[in-house]
């Protein structure tokens, strides 16, 4: 079995572009012999050797990119961006050359397609639609046309990513005075005196990372540096706010949306949203837009009466007449604990992160059978990252991963699952195993102690690793339908959706938490309370959920050629329809809205929605049978994790469940009825 790791301490951006480049000049050499020199395919002449050239890139660039987003410098960031530019030149050659998708469908239309494997059939069926979807049936000038879009879109996008990440590190809230931080934790208060000593000033440091900036918002009594923290966050990489202009993604959102329409238009689509459906499981706009607007009706009176009692708490509590954004956090905090007696800061007492990985991995073990044990022998990136092996319930090795867990000024923002390596069968019959990267940014431990953990910091960790195991545990040795590979993006947040339940769970809980004074575990009080509170405010938060759903996939459906700045108008419509608060004018969320703009979710970030459909019903299973049955977790296992994309979503989830999932579940687990 494969197991060579990248050498972290190795990798030289100075020199990445050169390694780029002669993989690519090599495997468009190898591909040019495999066309010139053949005329009757097959799987082994030419299918087995392109898996084979797009997993020796993958070696080279899978870690420099993962360095990109959690180790970033000028010289990394300008590597990146050279390379990303070959990248896509190259993937767009590859996909629009019409002799290598006359190969491909010289197989699939041959007498020996039916002798293939389902994995090898899916594969073939997917390229040729990636083919299509590529350009390879336009005309020499189109798909010129075609290969320029790609190119400024791969540009803008990283553009768009790397000034949310200059704006989030130019900006601080320095506080020399003490009195003022009335309300904060402790640990926020330590973590804050421990930045500003690190860039030699007195006081106290709070960033726009999110677990410094969640706890400002949180707990800091002082109205007005809220306000200041808010406007500083919310108006990052904009148009408005402290850093006005500087790092402003406004025209990059507008270009990337116009670039999106031309290239759907340009493939014969009426617009991005079409076109991102056809690898998607909802096939039309009208079914992801009846989903979504179904949802909204269920939620919207939960949410407008949720906001209605946040304001009277306000003004109750502290003679709040105008409820701003800046409060909502602060009082929906004093609310939680006013009505189910919960601190979320006492709380992180229970979750001490190493009690918590060691209590994770005795539950992913309960579930799955699998084991986790840590490797300290391994080349990483940063003294902080841990890397483990994962073993199934026959002590058979599966694969690995590099967990990440604290905030960087240098780390991309928000948590994240990515692929190192993905699992096949090598030409020699061995099998490469998968690795994956686990990101997070958690509040990074101080003074020697273990970092502590929030509730919702536990459910981010689980939810990250449900996405690991859906890599790992698959037992599909075929690159491109291996792990997530080939799972239709609306179905890749189900196995890390799913995973999140057990965090809620006594028997889970009892193994996850330890106080740090006495090591005992969570008590049924305070489990209570967790559960009493899960769902505190989820009308609003389903609606929130669904507005960025709406905006984004109504920004790419409906989006007019002929208008401009469409990105802020759509916006506001969606908020008019299905907003219970209206965020003050300055607000510009979408500016550092990463998951459409830079990530995978265009016209798609309705997939967190619809996957919590199959999850909240997935789990439903485990709820009468046992949320430890082990034979449960077995078919979970067996059905869904180890299949890849192999088969349809949908199909698996009929054999795990018996039956196609039914809504009633997501509304009763967030307390819609």
């Amino acid at each position: 079995m494969s197991n060579a790791f990248p050498k972290f301490s190795k990798i030289n951006p100075e020199t990445i572009e050169n390694e780029i480049k002669t993989i690519i000049s090599e495997n468009l050499t190898k591909l040019d012999d495999l066309l010139k020199n053949n005329s009757n395919y097959t799987w082994a002449n030419l299918m087995a050797p392109i898996d084979d050239m797009s997993d020796k890139l993958s070696h080279v660039w899978a870690p420099f990119s993962h360095i990109h987003s959690v180790m970033s410098s000028d010289k990394v960031r300008e590597a990146y961006n050279k390379c990303i530019e070959i990248l896509t030149e190259y993937h767009t050659e590859f996909m629009q050359n019409e002799e290598l998708y006359k190969a491909i469908k010289f197989i699939a239309d041959s007498k020996d397609f039916e002798s293939l494997t389902d994995a090898q059939k899916k594969i073939i069926e997917n390229d040729l639609r990636d083919f299509h979807l590529s350009g390879v049936d336009l005309n020499k000038k189109d798909k010129e046309t075609f290969a320029s879009l790609q190119q400024e879109l791969s540009k803008l996008t990283t553009k768009f990513s790397e000034n949310i990440l200059d704006a989030t590190k130019a900006w601080h809230l320095h506080i020399e005075d003490e009195n003022l931080l009335d309300g904060l934790p402790e640990q926020s208060i330590e973590l804050a005196k421990e930045i500003a000593k690190q860039k030699n000033l007195k006081g106290f440091i709070f960033t726009l990372h999110h677990s410094s900036f969640a706890d400002v918002m949180k707990y800091l009594k002082n109205r007005e540096l809220r306000k200041d923290m808010y406007e500083a966050f919310v108006t990052r990489a904009s148009n408005d706010g402290p850093n006005k202009g500087k790092w402003d993604n406004t025209k990059i959102m507008e270009d990337i949306l116009k670039l999106r329409h031309q290239t759907a238009e340009l493939l014969g689509f009426k617009n991005y949203a079409e076109y991102s459906l056809k690898t998607k499981m909802a096939k039309t706009p009208d079914k992801v837009m009846d989903f979504l607007n179904e949802l909204a009706d269920k939620s919207k009176e939960y949410g407008k009466a949720e906001i209605k009692e946040l304001a009277e708490f306000a003004k109750k509590t502290d003679g709040i007449d105008d409820l701003n954004a800046w409060d909502l956090g602060y009082y929906s905090e004093k609310l939680r604990q006013a009505k189910y007696d919960i601190d979320q800061e006492k709380l992180r007492e229970y979750f001490p992160c190493k009690k918590v990985l060691r209590g994770m991995f005795e539950v992913l073990n309960k579930i799955y059978g699998i084991n986790i044990k840590e490797k300290t022998d391994v080349d990483v990136w940063h003294p902080q990252v841990q890397f483990y092996e994962i073993f199934d319930k026959d002590n058979s090795l599966r694969g690995y991963l590099y967990m990440d867990l604290f905030a960087r000024d240098d780390k991309r923002e928000g948590a994240w699952m990515d692929e190192c390596q993905v699992r096949r069968t090598l030409d020699d019959g061995s099998v490469q195993l998968p690795v994956a990267f686990l990101t997070c940014n958690f509040a990074r431990p101080v003074a020697g102690k273990d970092a502590l953990l929030t509730h919702d910091d536990v459910v981010t960790l689980f939810h990250e690793s449900g996405h690991c195991l859906h890599h790992i545990l698959t037992k599909v040795d075929y690159m491109s339908v291996s792990g997530i590979n080939g799972v239709p993006w609306d179905a890749v947040e189900f196995p890390s959706q799913f995973l999140e339940f057990w965090c809620y769970e006594k028997e889970a809980l009892n193994i996850l938490s330890s106080h740090i004074s006495d090591d005992k575990p969570l008590p049924q009080d305070l489990l209570e309370k967790i559960r009493n509170a899960k769902n505190f405010q989820s009308g609003y938060q389903m609606l929130r959920q669904i507005e960025f759903a709406l905006f984004d996939f109504k920004m790419h459906l409906e989006y007019d050629p002929s208008k401009e700045y469409q990105v802020q108008s759509k916006l506001d419509e969606v908020r008019d329809k299905v907003s219970p608060f209206k965020p003050p004018a300055f607000n510009k969320f979408q500016h550092s809205f990463s998951h459409i703009f830079a990530g995978g979710y265009a016209a798609g970030y309705y997939s967190y929605k619809w996957a919590e459909v199959l999850s909240s019903d997935a789990f439903s299973k485990f709820e009468e049978k046992g949320v430890f049955d082990f034979a449960t977790g077995q078919e979970f296992l067996h059905n869904i994790l180890e299949k890849g994309g192999v088969y349809s979503p949908m199909e698996l989830y009929v054999a795990f469940r018996g039956r196609e999932p039914k809504i009633d579940a997501l509304l009763k687990h967030s307390g819609i009825n």
